[in-house]
């Protein structure tokens, strides 16, 4: 796991190709503006999904993982907390979900040693496969515009 502020994008650049056109993408794209839902990048290598929610009480939702795809989360405007632990022997929820290329982790189980990391404005996470994360977590609820970029690795 990454958190860092998008003006030093260009830290991580080396990181993976997608990686970096993904930071490059929501550097020079008006997020503001840009419809929510799905906008392909470049097919299913890379594409954003733009999403304005309310953020919920930890333990809402549940951690996920992915196998396929690195996350690159961009908070365009609010803020909010994510859950993070590395994945070790953590048991899913259920069976990974091949279509939408998730795995779903009980919070209850994982609460002791998770932590949770604040994303302000302007702020980047990147999760890869081994990075156990719950985003959208916030206590009173807050407004959020987020971009997430998804990586094929």
């Amino acid at each position: 796991m990454i958190v860092d502020k998008l003006e030093n994008r260009h830290r991580y650049h080396n990181l993976h190709s997608g990686i970096q056109a993904a930071l490059e993408f929501l550097a020079n794209t008006d997020l503001a503006a840009l419809p929510k839902g799905r906008h392909n990048i470049d097919g299913d290598a890379l594409f954003a999904i733009v999403n304005d929610y309310d953020t919920q009480p930890p333990g809402t939702e549940p951690f996920e993982t992915h196998r396929r795809y690195a996350d690159v989360q961009f908070v365009v405007s609010g803020e909010e907390a994510f859950g993070y632990l590395p994945l070790e022997d953590q048991p899913p929820l259920a069976p990974y979900h091949d279509a939408h290329d998730f795995i779903e982790y009980d919070y209850e189980q994982n609460r002791a040693a998770a932590c949770f990391v604040p994303l302000k404005a302007g702020m980047f996470a990147i999760f890869m496969p081994e990075d156990m994360h719950m985003p959208g977590t916030g206590t009173p609820p807050v407004r959020v515009r987020k971009v997430v970029c998804k990586v094929l690795l």
